[in-house]
């Protein structure tokens, strides 16, 4: 039995691209639909446009995770063994949960276009979403990106096909478990703040100063389009830029108050004033993360939280903050943050 995407009881989450209501787009990692379901068949239909890298997506089925390889371009028909993963047999009648999510960023886009169950099977209503809801804006480290690789814990990355990465095991969505709070996950793997610097999309970057208010906006596949921000109020805003920013040249470090490193600091402002615009309630905390980076970011990113005098606006600093992996955060080193920034959040006046 054949269950739309439009089918009332499914729950979605995350900054989806809903032009066709019968083929949502996915194109933020932790982006997500979750079903409640009988039987013992379960098949999911997708569509997938590849950049880069081979492409996953993520699955949970009763608290058991798995991931699924998409194919490079066009549809495939995904058969998930209900009984394989869960363990369990002769569960006739049981009800199941799968919740289906992007672990990647936009080194592809995935089309979702519907679940199968066994016919006679049902769908059935899920508790409704958290109240608490937080925004990430961030780069691969908020994305999750080769997390999985634990045996490189505190090392440079393994070569890798795009199999590590998974914004299930991102400091992000962590945080966001533990808060007991939806998120959206603004991330893309290589992205700076400016266009023109780090390495998302190069030789022709793209900064987050153009794509934080997108859903499109990797230019492989086609014109930018914009998000409509009146679908998700968070009350909590996480901005964590500012650690591809050095490449292809380290200007900060280099030459602190050079004119390279007096537009970066404007244009950091103005990014949280565009933000302040649309969610004018909201806790705004800027961060970097374990990542090594140079401190020189962190001391522009302090100066410009404390000249914007809004009270909602913090910068926050880990204990061990850019001095940590040399290489993309790993699963323990996602949980160290994530157990200090909930904690920290928590801390705050919210009134959530």
């Amino acid at each position: 039995m054949r269950i739309e995407p439009q089918h009332k009881y499914l729950q979605y989450s995350g900054r989806i691209d809903w032009a066709d209501r019968n083929a949502p787009v996915f194109v933020f990692p932790c982006t997500s639909v979750r079903m409640r379901f009988t039987g013992e068949t379960l098949k999911v239909y997708v569509r997938n446009k590849k950049a880069y890298w081979e492409n996953y997506l993520g699955c949970i089925l009763d608290g058991e995770q798995t991931k699924l390889l998409l194919p490079d371009d066009g549809e495939g028909v995904i058969d998930i063994d209900v009984e394989q993963i869960t363990g369990e047999k002769d569960t006739v009648g049981q009800s199941h949960e799968v919740l289906l999510f992007k672990r990647q960023d936009a080194c592809h886009e995935v089309t979702f276009l519907g679940f199968e169950i066994e016919d006679g099977g049902e769908v059935l209503e899920l508790p409704p979403k958290p109240q608490r809801r937080i925004e990430v804006y961030g780069d691969s480290v908020s994305a999750g990106e080769v997390s999985e690789a634990v045996e490189y814990t505190g090392k440079t990355d393994p070569e890798h096909n795009g199999e590590y990465s998974n914004s299930w095991y991102s400091y992000a969505w962590m945080t966001a478990r533990k808060l007991g709070a939806e998120i959206h996950d603004t991330a893309q793997g290589g992205i700076a703040l400016l266009d023109g610097t780090g390495w998302f999309n190069a030789p022709d970057y793209v900064g987050m100063e153009t794509a934080w208010n997108k859903v499109h906006y990797n230019p492989v596949f086609g014109p930018a389009t914009d998000w409509d921000f009146t679908q998700y109020t968070p009350q909590v805003v996480i901005v964590a830029i500012g650690q591809n920013d050095n490449h292809p040249e380290d200007y900060m470090k280099e030459d602190y108050n050079g004119s390279r490193a007096l537009r970066w600091r404007n244009g950091y402002g103005l990014l949280l004033e565009k933000i302040r615009k649309q969610y004018p309630e909201a806790w705004i905390v800027c961060i970097t993360t374990l990542l090594e980076h140079d401190a020189s970011w962190d001391k522009y990113i302090d100066e410009v939280c404390r000249g914007m005098q809004d009270e909602k606006v913090r910068h926050y600093m880990f204990r061990r903050n850019g001095r940590g992996t040399p290489g993309h955060l790993r699963i323990p080193e996602a949980e160290e943050m994530a157990e200090e920034l909930s904690a920290y959040i928590e801390g705050l006046n919210i009134g959530w």
